[in-house]
């Protein structure tokens, strides 16, 4: 494990050990059936008739084989997949660094955002209290009470 990972909780570690298992699992599956399909598709020119299958026979169980393990590949691959979803999984709900950094940053956006705010509005409150300070004087000072 990466030193990023030591703080990790141990069922964390253990989640992240399984999924490094089941990475390599899978790849091996795979490279192993497409070694297979590959020997399985050499063209062998020798053909022994005493014991050995006739071969039609032997085409068939190939091609049998080669469906089987291409299946098999098939299968690996969708496991990767899954594992690709997990891990994305993983990090979304295991990632507290980069959740508490969006939240800092949105926090300190909103903040800014909010002195603005307070800025514009201490502003307009000055102009009113000046406009209504002139509005008083020219009211009281008028002929027309």
């Amino acid at each position: 494990m990466s030193q990023g990972q030591s703080a990790l909780p141990q069922n964390k570690e253990a989640q992240l050990r399984s999924y490094q298992v089941h990475l390599k699992d899978n790849i091996r599956s795979m490279y192993d059936n497409f070694t297979e399909i590959i020997r399985l598709a050499r063209v062998s020119e020798k053909i022994e008739e005493d014991g050995q299958l006739l071969r039609p026979t032997q085409i068939d169980q190939d091609n049998y084989e080669m469906q089987v393990r291409a299946a098999n590949i098939v299968k690996a691959g969708e496991s990767l997949m899954k594992l690709v979803s997990d891990l994305k999984q993983f990090l979304i709900l295991n990632d507290f660094p980069s959740v508490n950094e969006a939240i800092s940053h949105n926090a300190k956006m909103h903040k800014e955002n909010q002195i603005n705010i307070d800025m514009k509005l201490m502003k307009l409150r000055d102009e009113m209290a000046a406009d209504l300070y002139e509005l008083e004087d020219e009211y009281y000072s008028s002929l027309y009470k």
